[in-house]
Formats: C-alpha cells, sequence, structure tokens
C-alpha cells in the first residue's frame, strides 16, 4: 500500500528535499548517487533504460493513473510515498502538477571510449551551465540521430531535474558520460577517429552550408556556452571551426537552437 505523508519534514523525504534549489542540488544528488525524475513520461523512459527507483513521490490521484508502476514498486519493496499538494509543495517547493516524482538510483558513468566507439556524430557540450539548454540539446540529439553526447566537467548536470524535464527524458536513450580532463580529452577522439569541428565565429571557420555539402564520414561537433563561447585552446585543437551563416544583423544563435541547426545539417546519411 502506498505510504501516506502529512508532514513535509517527514525524513522517509529526504530524496525530495528543496529540488528548486540548484545549488543545494548539485552538491546533494550526486554525492548521496540519485537524480529526481519529474512527470509520468519522464519516469517511465527512466525505467526503460534500466534505471532503478529509490522512492516515489506523488499525489493521491495519481496512484490510480500509475498503478502499474504502483504495483511493481510494492513488488520489489521500492516505497510509494504520497501526500497533499500543499505537503508536497513545502517539501520540495514546487507544486507538483505532472503526476510524480521518482527519486532515482543515479547510474554509473560509461568511459568515453565505450560511448564513443563506432559513433559516426558525437555532440561535446563545454561548459554551459543552463540546465534548460543542456536538455534541449539532448533531446534533439536523440531526434536527429546523434549517437552520443559528451559533457566537459563544468558542464551543468544533464540528470538535474530541469535538464531531465526539458529534455523529455531523451537524455536516457542518448549515450552520453563526462569527457575529462578538457580539452585534453580532444585527443581522445582524435584516437577515436573522429574529426572534431568546434563552433565558433573565427576568420577562418568554415560555413555549416560548405560542411553540409560534404559531411566527414565520422565527426565530434564541440559547442560552447553562449557569452564566452568555446575556450582558446579548444578552437585551436579542434580541426576545424564552423559557423552558422546568419542574415538580419544577428550574429549567433542560443545555444541549443544552434546545435539543432548544425545537428540536422550534418547529421548521418
Amino acid at each position: 500500500m502506498p505510504i501516506a505523508i502529512t508532514d513535509p519534514t517527514d525524513p522517509r523525504l529526504e530524496d525530495y528535499v528543496s529540488l528548486t534549489d540548484v545549488a543545494l542540488r548539485r552538491r546533494t544528488e550526486p554525492e548521496r548517487g540519485l537524480y529526481i525524475a519529474e512527470s509520468q513520461k519522464v519516469i517511465r523512459r527512466a525505467l526503460a533504460a534500466g534505471h532503478r527507483p529509490r522512492s516515489y513521490l506523488m499525489a493521491e490521484r495519481w496512484v490510480t493513473d500509475l498503478a502499474d508502476l504502483v504495483d511493481a514498486a510494492e513488488a520489489d519493496g521500492i516505497p510509494v510515498y504520497v501526500g497533499a499538494h500543499d505537503v508536497i509543495e513545502a517539501r520540495t517547493g514546487f507544486h507538483l502538477h505532472r503526476g510524480a516524482l521518482a527519486s532515482m538510483q543515479r547510474p554509473e558513468l560509461p568511459a568515453v571510449a565505450d560511448v564513443i566507439a563506432g559513433a559516426r556524430r558525437v555532440v561535446v557540450v563545454e561548459d554551459v551551465v543552463d540546465h534548460t539548454n543542456v536538455g534541449a540539446i539532448f533531446r534533439s540529439a536523440a531526434a536527429l540521430g546523434v549517437d552520443a553526447v559528451l559533457v566537459t566537467p563544468r558542464c551543468a548536470d544533464p540528470l538535474y531535474r530541469r535538464s531531465i524535464r526539458v529534455s523529455m527524458g531523451t537524455v536516457f536513450q542518448v549515450p552520453w558520460t563526462r569527457i575529462d580532463p578538457w580539452p585534453q580529452g580532444i585527443g581522445l577522439l582524435h584516437e577515436a577517429g573522429l574529426q572534431v569541428a568546434a563552433m565558433a565565429l573565427s576568420d577562418d571557420s568554415v560555413s555549416l552550408a560548405d560542411l553540409e555539402s560534404d559531411p566527414p564520414e565520422r565527426l565530434a561537433l564541440v559547442l560552447g556556452a553562449e557569452g564566452d563561447g568555446l575556450s582558446a585552446r579548444t578552437v585551436a585543437e579542434a580541426d576545424l571551426t564552423i559557423r552558422i551563416p546568419m542574415a538580419g544583423g544577428v550574429d549567433s544563435l542560443n545555444v541549443a537552437a544552434a546545435s539543432a541547426v548544425a545537428m540536422w545539417a550534418l547529421r548521418g546519411r
């Protein structure tokens, strides 16, 4: 039977405390080996990827809608906590209107070599700290046939709740890992037979339209944060730099939008 929760300070809900506090969750989730999945669709995608829940937290009405998940959890001895919306909001810091939350066991990240083995299209996300952009990049990667995503050490966590939600759970279906150290890790990409293209505004950059007409067989596309863009060392160690032709006096696009344009143009055929 689901476990009724009436006290938002109940210690059994420790995994769900202050979910909107980014600084707290950046420390808490990796250290405790967990991440939070939000909404029925995201939770189901996490389960389909083989991730194991630690517990569920949901409002009463969702116990019926998610009966199959509740039954499976009870069979596996995984607690399902149920509470009123005000109790859940007091614990998590936001109003839960997407059905349910799940505290999931964070999977061990694979080695870079294993993730990129045989990959024809790889996206590297360098130091993008906005979780919305990271989630959007993963969603585009899944939709546009990217084989793997690598994130640098200072990049936002793809398993942070907002990243997962924006990605619509596609972060669970695109193979990914952290590449560390960076940009020294470019050597690993070269060793794997990947040509490395940095998206940057530079005097010697190649138009994306030109590269689209004759794309490399295997390519790693490196994207940087807005503002500072890619580091000078990354650009220097890449095989080439590419730019998206702009009109209307606009010099660049948001990194998530730019990534989608580039992934579409350079998709493996």
